[in-house]
């Protein structure tokens, strides 16, 4: 049998998913969690064979979530959500995911995808691979992309400055060409589509 945890935020989702996984003759759902925290602290308990983590929860995402386990147990991670941005593969790929799927698959692709992943082999949907391998080059530098990064969770002027040892006035430039660049208006914008792309 498979051991199967399944994590995802909303109520309804996961316990149709479950259901229909629990009707595979070789799968078992030995754990459903409704956050990523809640998810790293079953996994460590109870150390499935195959993490089944919607990218969209509040607190840790998906991603974080496979990051922490990958590097902690065994099992090994599937990461399924409804946005599949290009961005978002290479940050999980990186993040050691073994599986990559949009939650407009129905349970028995899943369930192929648990089958694949336990078996040793990563699964990346298609569809998804051929978008990030399409995907554009940033058009930012890479000291703008700097920038972004020591930004990225909202640091001051100041903060940044000191972080990447550049006059406040300097940072403030920085962030004047990033907005012009990517035709937004705030900083916090630019950096949810600089993490979107997956260039920080």
């Amino acid at each position: 049998m498979i051991r199967v945890l399944l994590a995802d935020d909303e109520a309804m989702i996961r316990s149709a998913l479950s259901a229909l996984l629990r009707l595979e003759p070789d799968i078992d759902v030995v754990a459903e969690c409704a956050d990523g925290e809640e998810a790293i602290a079953e996994a460590l308990r109870i150390k499935p064979d195959v993490c089944l983590l919607d990218l969209e929860m509040p607190g840790l995402d998906g991603v974080e979530v496979a990051a922490r386990l990958t590097r902690s147990i065994s099992t090994r991670c599937i990461v399924v959500t409804r946005h599949a941005r290009p961005g978002v593969l290479r940050r999980a790929l990186a993040a050691g995911v073994s599986g990559f799927l949009p939650k407009s698959r129905g349970a028995d692709e899943v369930a192929g995808v648990i089958r694949r992943v336990a078996g040793g082999a990563r699964y990346v949907d298609p569809e998804v691979a051929a978008d990030a391998l399409s995907d554009e080059r940033p058009p930012l530098s890479g000291r703008e992309l700097d920038v972004l990064r020591a930004g990225r969770r909202g640091e001051t002027t100041g903060q940044i400055a000191r972080t990447l040892s550049l006059a406040p006035g300097t940072v403030r430039n920085h962030v004047s060409a990033i907005l012009t660049k990517l035709h937004v208006s705030t900083r916090q914008q630019a950096v949810l589509l600089a993490e979107e792309r997956g260039w920080i």
